[in-house]
């Protein structure tokens, strides 16, 4: 699980960058399980479940916070990222899917939340989710179902700040040692 999201923030980076070069990009933050340490907890399955053992959590995406100035060219940032997903595979072989990394846009110094960047090649797309109330109102973006981003989600001590437009990359989220690093080489 450790690897795990050390892969995630490794791709976090490289997205971060891309998505850096696209001039409505203000700011990018990782939030989520990726971007804090990882805890033991006992996960839902058996055998973990019937003896009690607690093992690291388990980060199944990225989240990024994107705060934007405008809405007009997300299909931009779809294609951003997905070329640096790409490019990390084609560099490094470590496979992070597309619509694993997930962006949350937001606008604002108030962090209004807006949707997340779509994953799909079209919009609408066809699909179930664009049936979604104002999902494709401004095109790629997402709308979920009883979706409701708390805003606690981009608290200051939540998150990692990767990049801001007045300073450039901010830092790398690939050289933040996780928690428990040590015990993860000592005990492999």
């Amino acid at each position: 699980m450790l690897d795990r999201q050390a892969q995630f923030r490794l791709a976090a980076d490289v997205v971060t960058a891309a998505l850096a070069e696209v001039p409505e990009v203000e700011a990018v933050a990782l939030i989520g399980s990726v971007a804090r340490p990882l805890w033991r907890e006992v996960p839902r399955f058996q055998p973990f479940r019937y003896w009690d053992v607690p093992v690291w959590h388990e980060c199944k995406d990225v989240d990024l916070a994107v705060w934007l100035d405008r809405l007009d060219r997300l299909q931009t940032l779809n294609r951003a990222r997905s070329v640096a997903l790409h490019q990390l595979f084609k560099e490094k072989q470590i496979g992070v899917a597309h619509h694993q990394v997930e962006i949350f846009i937001l606008q604002g110094e108030v962090n209004a939340y807006r949707g997340r960047l779509c994953p799909f090649s079209q919009c609408p797309k066809g699909k179930k989710e664009c049936l979604v109330s104002g999902c494709g109102q401004d095109s790629f973006l997402q709308q979920h179902a009883g979706f409701t981003f708390w805003p606690d989600a981009v608290a200051p001590d939540r998150i990692m700040h990767l990049y801001d437009r007045r300073h450039g990359i901010l830092r790398r989220a690939a050289e933040t040692p996780a928690e428990g690093q040590d015990d993860h080489v000592a005990t492999g």
